[in-house]
């Protein structure tokens, strides 16, 4: 938004300890829509020498030619500052032409801003903040540094300029330019609120740009592998040792519910004796940091006794000789092949099983899943309850049996 009015007047101030004859400094008042603002142009003057008309000094001698000429090159410089404002399209206000005339940047922007958070999640990183949640901001900048450069032609964009039609083009940046699906577009716009939030609380911002803007996440069903499937990959003879190895760490995911961090993580300090006299698996998840405590089944038992003398397991003192999530996904999915499982087989899907086949299917009471996944919340787990067709069948064959039975008394 430009200014109204603008006005620049060139005077004399008395010091404020003015002896005698003294001379008067020389200052510069810079006046935008009725807020006035004064720069000291470092120069003094005798009063009686000056035109407080022009706003210059007065006579013809040497010494008043050349602090005119200075106070004209002065004067030119703040409409200069002005005119730079008005073609960079930022507000002209008299701080602002100040700024601008002294080279000092007061606008706060964007990816500058970002890149300043990063940095101190990077530091807080594993203390306080998983490599994954540092990733997750990392490439929501990049997003950010590649939509206003696609929008606006421009490296940094100023945070006054976020508002909701930013926020609006933005998500279809994601959607049309990235091709990301609607929920991972709604990742991003979540981790960048962040940011933005950070904003408001500066005051930086007068109101937060997302308060219009739905960031509601589509149903999405999540894969799992069924009863039948668990199975095949379970009695699967491989070729190879790599996809057996690969092969066992999975399933040890699908009978904790474990996902590939905490898996990569878990110590054999943390395969406890529970309070029943059982084994018990207790870690903390990398992803939330809460508690997980989950009672070993015997197949997990199985897994651990197999890899207990593992090479890798003894230097590491971890549970398993896990792989990268990379070449993890990559053997699984040449498992899937081998095992003719038509599904995108990941490690996370191992997570999804528990939760579905292993757990809830089989009457444990969702509670008790969301506790052992290290849920925070009930309605995370709910995600898991709404795709069990099989235990909505069971349920309503046995009400049907109920109701068959007083028919017949």
């Amino acid at each position: 938004m430009l200014e109204k009015t603008f006005s620049l007047l060139v005077h004399l101030k008395k010091p404020k300890f003015h002896k005698g004859n003294d001379p008067y400094q020389i200052y510069l008042r810079i006046t935008v829509d009725g807020i006035s603002i004064e720069i000291s142009a470092k120069r003094t003057w005798d009063p009686v020498r000056w035109s407080s008309r022009s706003g210059r000094a007065a006579g013809s001698k040497e010494d008043a030619k050349s602090l005119n000429l200075f106070l004209d090159l002065l004067t030119n410089k703040v409409h200069e500052a002005r005119r730079t404002l008005i073609d960079a399209n930022k507000e002209v206000t008299s701080l602002a032409i100040k700024n601008c005339l002294l080279g000092v940047d007061d606008n706060k922007c964007i990816i500058k801003e970002f890149n300043a958070h990063n940095q101190q999640i990077e530091a807080l990183v594993p203390s306080e903040y998983s490599p994954g949640t540092l990733d997750l901001f990392e490439r929501t900048l990049l997003h950010a540094q590649r939509f206003i450069k696609w929008k606006y032609n421009l490296d940094d964009l100023e945070i006054k300029k976020l508002d909701y039609d930013f926020i609006s083009q933005f998500s279809f940046y994601l959607k049309s330019e990235r091709k990301c699906q609607h929920n991972t577009t709604i990742k991003y716009l979540t981790y960048f609120k962040k940011i933005v939030l950070l904003c408001v609380k500066r005051r930086w911002l007068k109101q937060d740009p997302f308060s219009e803007f739905s960031l509601a996440k589509r149903y999405v069903p999540r894969p799992y592998l069924t009863e039948n499937e668990l199975h095949t990959i379970a009695e699967k003879t491989f070729s190879t040792e790599r996809l057996s190895v690969v092969r066992d760490i999975f399933l040890f995911s699908c009978y904790t519910g474990l996902a590939y961090a905490d898996v990569q993580k878990l110590k054999r300090t943390e395969i406890i004796i529970g309070f029943d006299g059982e084994e018990w698996i207790d870690t903390i998840r990398q992803k939330t940091d809460s508690t997980s405590k989950i009672p070993l089944l015997p197949l997990a038992q199985a897994m651990i006794r197999k890899y207990v003398n593992h090479p890798v397991c003894q230097i590491k003192g971890t549970v398993l000789p896990i792989l990268s999530n990379q070449k993890m996904n990559a053997y699984l999915k040449e498992i899937a092949d081998t095992c003719s499982i038509d599904k995108n087989l990941t490690f996370h899907i191992a997570r999804h099983t528990f939760a579905t086949t292993v757990t809830l299917s089989n009457g444990v009471p969702i509670e008790s899943v969301s506790k052992m996944l290290g849920h925070q919340n009930l309605k995370q787990t709910q995600h898991y309850a709404k795709i069990l067709d099989v235990k909505v069948s069971e349920d309503m064959m046995l009400l049907k049996r109920k109701m068959q039975s007083v028919m017949k008394s």
